[in-house]
């Protein structure tokens, strides 16, 4: 399933990809197939040749997300670690925290996290009550985060807090980088009934204690720093629903051409043939979007890309339900079994729709910013 809107090189990315993703398959483990993507120069595709990275951008590292989906093992992570984590830092870090932070992100040897979502803020960002203030030359950090993916096996999370404005006493965005054994920074495992080899936890900073050069980036321009790495954030996530979508609907097409009911393939029969036709449609159609996003994205318009990235997303998400329901639907009870690995895929598609952004809230997004109608929330 290649497309012509691509380039040479993209096109030769996303063959090599997809071979080592069918070398690891669907019972892939997470571990083995990060150090050998990162051995190969997948994880830091996006990250600049200065620090070890592939000097590409979002658009090649969505490739590598969305192939390694189709082959059945998407790495979670890298919508985390090289895509916002990265970014963000390559952007807007200091040189120390580049030399620190870049080359092992690139490299596999380092993964950071993302906290942003708390309990009681949800989608709105401007409820965030981390709080950061300066004691002497250090920050100290307080506040609590919920689903940030994988901070048992990064080596710091990139946590959004605010700052009290100097000027006005108004809090702003900043970020900061976290060491996953900082005093007073804990972690409690979330039970979630979603089989991902990534879990999900609840974060509590009770006075970190940070050196000064853990804020990353001005601490005048946080919302600024913030989008640049939530723009990656949509970007990557629409390239794992379609990889998902897309194992999901290779695995219907199989069984539809090999199930054979009354003499002949239930593929042959158009109430199986024409959804999965549609959904083939929807994650393509999805993808043309994903694709733009990175492209305005690495670009450097960041306000077109937040439009399209919002679009992606949401476009990703339903397509990737769509199809992971036809899918299970074409197989009937073998759909549910755990030999065909499809039922879990129910609840994972579900995620697409709701993180890292609800599709209501990309609605309000486009309904207020882009059509100009009146903002409801």
């Amino acid at each position: 399933m290649t497309t012509h809107v691509e380039t040479d090189e993209h096109q030769a990315l996303r063959a090599a990809v997809s071979a080592l993703g069918k070398r690891h398959g669907r019972t892939f483990t997470r571990e083995d197939l990060w150090s050998e993507a990162a051995k190969l120069g997948y994880l830091g595709v996006n990250l600049p040749e200065a620090y070890g990275g592939g000097g590409g951008g979002i658009a090649e590292l969505s490739i590598v997300l969305e192939e390694l989906g189709t082959a059945g093992c998407p790495l979670l992570m890298m919508i985390v670690s090289p895509a916002i984590c990265g970014t963000v830092i390559a952007r807007f870090g200091t040189d120390a925290q580049k030399q620190h932070w870049l080359p092992g992100l690139a490299d596999g040897t380092l993964t950071m996290a993302f906290g942003i979502t708390e309990p009681d803020a949800g989608s709105n960002s401007h409820r965030i009550t981390t709080t950061a203030h300066r004691d002497g030359a250090d920050w100290l950090l307080t506040g609590r985060k919920v689903f940030v993916s994988g901070v048992d096996i990064a080596d710091a999370t990139l946590i959004v807090g605010r700052t009290a404005d100097a000027r006005t006493g108004t809090l702003k965005p900043c970020l900061f980088i976290v060491p996953r054994e900082a005093p007073g920074f804990t972690r409690r495992k979330i039970d979630m009934e979603l089989n991902a080899a990534e879990k999900q936890f609840e974060l509590v900073l009770d006075d970190v204690r940070l050196p000064a050069d853990a804020l990353v980036g001005d601490e005048d321009a946080g919302l600024l720093q913030l989008f640049a790495g939530l723009n990656p954030e949509r970007i990557m996530t629409a390239a794992f629903a379609i990889g998902m979508g897309r194992y999901a609907l290779a695995r219907a097409v199989e069984y539809a051409r090999d199930r054979t009911v009354w003499k002949a393939p239930i593929g042959a029969h158009q109430a199986i043939a024409h959804p999965l036709a549609q959904a083939h449609i929807d994650l393509e159609l999805a993808r043309l979007m994903m694709q733009k996003a990175a492209y305005l994205y690495d670009a450097g318009d960041d306000v077109g890309a937040g439009e399209a990235a919002n679009m992606a997303k949401y476009a990703a998400g339903e397509a990737c339900v769509k199809a992971v329901d036809q899918a299970v639907h074409t197989l009937g009870g073998n759909g549910l079994t755990r030999e065909f690995g499809l039922a879990s895929l129910i609840t994972a598609a579900r995620v697409s729709r709701i993180a890292p952004v609800s599709r209501e809230m990309i609605l309000n997004y486009i309904s207020h910013q882009t059509l100009g109608l009146p903002k409801s929330y």
